[in-house]
């Protein structure tokens, strides 16, 4: 049996998993997507990712502002679907819309449930210093990320890896994952989370991003990993927000925020313990560059110091 299949998604994550069960030949008689938002410089509406891939295989797409009212809700009774899928969909399901279908609703949840619960699993996982992190599809129930899990898909988090390429990671495997779940939905059986190793991965800010060189710096190499590439991690020169990108941790030590080395191939700032060394830095106004190409055109002197001082978010 190939269930049909509502599919509930807003962005790149959303769109991949979509795709691949269109790809996989399953009916999706009805996508739901965010409604378009204004973007870029001339604040032109803009389709989500998973309206501009379900409009590119012919779907029927809404993108009701509540799932709440009974006209919303008579629409999903009037689609017969075995099952809804739900990824990164940024709306809330009232119980009676779970209740819609005949096997009620999927999430692909970017954690291992029930470590990081809520908006941002990803950045937090990598925040914490977590060795590894996943995707978890989840038989949705009313509260937040806490229905059963049906299947588990673990991904070894690199000392390199960013919130970018952990996304695009998690985003295939989690593509995969449903495509493999909704072939067996007959058969499947959904285990309640633990209730032990609770943690909720609260949404990103702009102040939170910011260094604070007093941290160590494993710390603060995991924060500007955990921020890539949004808010971006942070700091002060020259009264202006310094955004660094790309950093290692470097055998140097020395007063917390203070360059130690500075020359056309290296840029490094001491921590609360040890050191950094940055890759990839971007001053205000300007794109993201290597070290090498600041370092020609701006000077970080040896023995200045990184200001942490607050800027309006």
């Amino acid at each position: 049996m190939k269930p049909s299949v509502i599919f509930a998604g807003t962005p790149d994550f959303a769109a991949a998993a979509l795709n691949a069960i269109v790809a996989a030949g399953f009916e999706v008689p009805l996508v739901l997507t965010q409604p378009d938002r204004p973007s870029g410089r001339g604040l032109k509406l803009q389709s989500s990712a998973v309206k501009k891939a379900a409009l590119t295989h012919g779907l029927n797409v809404i993108q009701p502002t509540t799932l709440k009212t009974a006209e919303a809700q008579a629409i999903l009774q009037e689609q017969n679907a075995d099952v809804m899928v739900v990824a990164a969909y940024g709306l809330i399901l009232p119980q009676a819309v779970l209740e819609i279908p005949k096997y009620g609703c999927l999430n692909i949840h970017a954690s291992l449930l029930p470590r990081w619960r809520g908006a941002a699993p990803i950045q937090r996982a990598i925040e914490a210093g977590d060795k590894e992190t996943g995707v978890c599809i989840m038989q949705m129930d009313a509260g937040l990320d806490t229905g059963a899990i049906i299947s588990r898909h673990t991904y070894t988090i690199g000392a390199d890896d960013t919130a970018a390429t952990v996304h695009d990671a998690l985003m295939h495997l989690g593509a995969t994952a449903i495509v493999a779940d909704l072939r067996q939905i007959e058969r499947l059986q959904a285990i309640p989370q633990s209730e032990t190793g609770v943690t909720y991965a609260q949404k990103l800010t702009k102040a939170e991003a910011q260094i604070d060189w007093c941290q160590p710096a494993t710390e603060i190499v995991r924060k500007i990993r955990a921020f890539n590439p949004v808010p971006g991690a942070w700091t002060i020169w020259q009264d202006k927000p310094l955004k660094i990108w790309q950093a290692n941790i470097t055998a140097h030590s020395g007063a917390a925020g203070t360059v130690l080395h500075s020359n056309e191939h290296e840029l490094i700032i001491a921590c609360g313990t040890g050191a950094i060394s940055i890759q990839e830095i971007q001053k205000a106004g300007s794109k993201a560059m290597s070290v090498a190409s600041f370092q020609s055109g701006h000077t970080l002197s040896e023995g200045s110091r990184l200001d942490s001082a607050e800027i309006s978010a």
